[in-house]
């Protein structure tokens, strides 16, 4: 591997012999030669190196829907970087051909060369997605400053597993929106990721008073989280912890890697939006679903379709400027209209 991917790691300590990694939640303690549970930290010396700065393993300008993030800057483009691994173990994962290997960098960006190849691609912002993103903790606190000095805004796909020393570095750095992946409840979470889901809730609070923009994402799945108990108990957390305008994308699942259950029925996403509606939720959407009309922003005060979608796309048809419906005059919390 190329020494241009390797830095010393931004958050760690030293326990006894052994280096303690900062990161994410799973704070690994790693011994001298060894690699943490996501094998993109080393320590080397005594001191914890990240393997993956600057490393893309996968580049594209994506329309800012398909993180899917549908009240911040409608319409834009965010170039979009992954890298290599995860903190998770999910069976379904549906990028595993990167998220389930170690790293293996053969290309390497830095910062500033991202920025300028957002600018000269005519994207409006970053997003650091594809992988998880907070093992690219390093990168992103180098590119965010400069990506908002270019006047781009920076946005996470993320499932919210990094510690609280962790975001708010990014956030002070300059994040902007976050898609966070609720994959299901406390059960679920424990069984199928290997970790807590806890911190994720606590994560997307202090985003969202931070003023980050936060959106949820649920990945649908047959027998691990679509019963109406899970669904609701997802909801009223997303209520509760975080406002009822927040958007909650709920997407249909399709086999992938390690899981070979059935796709989710569209009837099944359809009863959890119901749910959600039910719950409070003001703004539910399905994803995976091309042409539903659960893809549109509807007015939650008078039922006036507010932005018409198809697939990734949309169209401002009736929103304002100011984000007002045209029809009743009430605002839809958004950033960017």
């Amino acid at each position: 591997m190329s020494t241009r991917f390797i830095q010393p790691a931004r958050l760690q300590e030293t326990v006894g012999d052994t280096v303690r990694c900062l990161t994410c939640e799973r704070r690994c303690v790693i011994p001298e030669g060894e690699r943490g549970w996501c094998s993109t930290r080393e320590n080397r010396g005594g001191t914890l190196h990240t393997l993956i700065y600057g490393a893309v393993s996968s580049l594209s300008c994506n329309l800012i829907e398909k993180k899917p993030l549908y009240h911040f800057h409608p319409g834009s483009v965010a170039l979009t970087a992954g890298s290599w691994s995860c903190n998770f173990a999910c069976p379904w994962c549906q990028n595993w051909h990167i998220s389930k290997r170690p790293p293996s960098g053969d290309r390497f960006t830095a910062p500033d060369e991202f920025v300028r190849q957002a600018q000269d691609r005519g994207c409006q912002g970053t997003s650091i997605s594809f992988n998880e993103p907070t093992l690219s903790l390093e990168w992103s606190l180098d590119l965010f400053p400069l990506a908002r000095e270019a006047r781009l805004y920076n946005t996470y796909v993320t499932n919210g597993y990094m510690t609280d020393e962790a975001l708010r570095l990014l956030i002070d750095a300059g994040l902007d929106a976050v898609n966070v992946d609720v994959k299901g409840d406390d059960a679920a979470v424990r069984r199928y990721c290997k970790a807590d889901a806890e911190v994720v809730w606590r994560n997307c609070r202090t985003a969202s008073r931070a003023g980050v923009w936060v959106e949820i994402t649920t990945l649908v799945i047959p027998g691990v989280n679509d019963s109406s108990d899970t669904l609701r108990t997802i909801a009223k957390r997303i209520v509760d912890d975080l406002r009822p305008d927040t958007p909650w994308h709920l997407s249909r699942y399709f086999p992938a890697y390690h899981s070979a259950r059935s796709a989710t029925p569209v009837p099944t996403l359809e009863r959890a939006r119901e749910i959600g509606t039910e719950a409070g939720l003001r703004y539910v959407y399905l994803g995976n679903v091309p042409r539903h009309a659960g893809e549109n922003t509807i007015c939650p005060k008078c039922g006036t379709i507010l932005v018409r979608r198809d697939g990734f796309r949309s169209s401002r048809s009736n929103l304002t400027p100011e984000g007002r419906c045209p029809r009743c005059g009430a605002t839809t919390p958004g950033v960017g209209w």
